[in-house]
């Protein structure tokens, strides 16, 4: 990878949305250039410290990018193949990393190989191709078989993951994608339908042609770490942080996304050594200004996102706190056309870039807050304080939910007496001696305290 996976940080795009493509594609269109959009916002991206860039589906697809037509050709609404590599190019130059959707649970109806059975039924060669399909009944669409849909959505035609043929197919389109676009990695939709075996052959097929293949799962239940582990993934989403990030702070009870953390990072954490992939949303879910009661949390939200054990991704927009929910069943609001002027001059938070940007460089200098080891400190329902330490370098963070000013009072065994410096409100140091000694947090507010050496 251009930035190793531990010092990342990603912004996440979802392009169909983004560079304001037609929500139905016209097979016989000719390519639009859109993508070019993505780079006029790249100095954008950069100015806040991102590093890292991922793109939802880019290949050429019936509607939404996960009902794939044809893994080897970008999507012609968004451009052409040059396009793409065109855009991987800038991205590269800059330093930055380029991760790739890889849908291959499912495809949608147009996908070639489903439309040759679709003309020539039982006598076609790709039958094989899909999961559980059979000439013994009509599928929802009428057709004069059935097959497997994901999550019984039929126009998202399941996969036959054991074919060998369906797996050549797959996996050329990922040493295309490694050779054409250079990616830095792919995040594999819908890990958890994948059977376990194609992941292990899909890992040691990248792994082989680049080491350093980033393979970051979406996992949404489960024990992370059965698909986390050499020989699968590197990573996966932390499905079960980012809904105690908003919540917590909506039920005024920290102590939910303390016990996560503690659950899965502390001493005896589950995911102790595991990088996961952090966000507070993304393209499938509601944005979190529009989850969270009082959107001045929001600043607390993503101190603890960038400070927590984990890799920090941030959803097109969400800089801003722009809100966003599902409507009636569509993602469609949640995956916007914006202007990068009109959503600089009417940002919801205005001062919401500025924070993250301070917060990426604070982690960017500690590299406690990236890697090294997690243990709480103090919980209480306003009120959360843990310590990230590599080393023998320590990192206090204090989190203020309380529209007041609150004081803690730690002991010398939660943070050891000397000189602390907060590194996110310049200017302030405080000094721990004795036994016990009180820190004072302003209202909906925290520190991130570095100790002298």
């Amino acid at each position: 990878m251009h930035t190793p996976i531990q010092n990342a940080i990603f912004y996440h795009i979802y392009p169909l949305g983004f560079c304001g493509a037609p929500q139905q594609n016209d097979p016989f269109a000719k390519p639009v250039s859109r993508l070019n959009k993505i780079t006029t916002w790249l100095d954008h991206i950069q100015n806040l410290e991102f590093n890292s860039l991922y793109l939802g589906p880019v290949f050429e697809s019936t509607r939404h990018g996960y009902d794939t037509v044809d893994y080897y050709h970008i999507d012609r609404r968004l451009g052409t193949d040059a396009d793409m590599a065109a855009l991987s190019e800038e991205v590269h130059s800059r330093g930055m990393n380029l991760v790739f959707d890889g849908v291959f649970n499912h495809v949608g109806r147009d996908f070639w190989a489903f439309k040759d059975v679709l003309a020539n039924g039982e006598s076609s060669p790709f039958h094989d191709w899909f999961a559980n399909l059979r000439f013994n009944g009509r599928s929802p669409y009428g057709d004069p078989f059935t097959y497997d849909g994901w999550n019984g959505h039929y126009e998202l035609v399941k996969l036959n993951l054991k074919n060998p043929q369906v797996k050549d197919h797959l996996f050329f389109a990922i040493e295309s994608w490694m050779q054409d676009y250079r990616i830095d990695g792919i995040r594999l939709d819908a890990a958890d339908q994948l059977d376990m075996e194609f992941n292990e052959e899909l890992a040691e097929f990248c792994k082989r042609r680049n080491p350093d293949l980033w393979l970051m799962g979406e996992l949404i239940h489960g024990d992370y770490a059965k698909w986390v582990r050499p020989g699968r993934y590197d990573s996966c989403t932390n499905y079960e942080c980012y809904k105690g990030l908003f919540s917590s702070f909506n039920d005024r009870n920290l102590f939910e996304i303390a016990y996560s953390l503690k659950r899965q990072f502390g001493e005896f954490g589950l995911y102790q050594n595991l990088l996961l992939y952090s966000f507070a949303d993304n393209h499938d879910v509601d944005r979190v200004t529009s989850q969270l009661k009082d959107p001045s949390d929001l600043f607390n939200l993503y101190t603890l996102l960038y400070t927590i054990p984990g890799i920090p991704s941030i959803y097109y927009g969400s800089e801003w706190g722009i809100a966003g929910r599902k409507e009636n069943g569509s993602d469609d609001p949640l995956r916007p056309n914006l202007d990068l002027h009109t959503s600089i001059d009417s940002a919801p938070q205005p001062d919401l870039p500025d924070h993250l940007k301070r917060l990426a460089f604070i982690r960017a200098e500690l590299s406690a807050l990236r890697t090294g080891n997690y243990q709480q400190v103090l919980v209480a329902s306003l009120q959360f304080a843990f310590q990230r330490e590599l080393d023998g370098s320590k990192v206090l963070v204090a989190v203020n939910a309380s529209d007041k000013t609150e004081e803690i009072i730690l002991s010398n065994r939660q943070a050891s007496n000397g000189c602390w410096v907060d590194l996110l409100n310049p200017g302030v140091e405080w000094t721990a001696q004795g036994e016990q000694t009180v820190l004072i947090l302003p209202p909906k507010w925290s520190r991130i305290l570095v100790l002298k050496p």
